[in-house]
């Protein structure tokens, strides 16, 4: 990927956060890491107001269902982390929260 230089203005206080702690990688590293996120956040939001816009809104019990299946990520990875915080290598499979769906 092309890169190009810019000047970006942050408060003072962010960047002293920013680079207590960056390693090797730099602050524009950071900056640009930080970037890459908030862009795919915004194409997700324009995503989803497009989908909105031509299927309508989400019904409460697809709302739930969804919800049921982001927590059941959210207990799979507390439980890998758990395991791998315990030293017991437990591995990640593609297949996490599918039985909640």
């Amino acid at each position: 990927m092309a890169t190009k230089k810019i000047t970006i203005t942050v408060p003072e206080e962010l960047l002293e956060s920013i680079r207590s702690r960056v390693d090797s990688r730099g602050v524009s590293a950071y900056i640009t890491e930080a970037a890459v996120r908030m862009d795919a956040v915004d194409k997700l939001g324009e995503l989803s107001a497009g989908l909105q816009e031509e299927y309508g809104a989400l019904t409460d019990e697809e709302l739930r269902v969804a919800d049921e299946w982001l927590a059941a990520i959210d207990a799979k990875h507390d439980e890998l982390t758990a395991r791998a915080r315990a030293g017991t290598g437990a591995e990640v499979r593609g297949d996490v929260g599918r039985e909640a769906a």
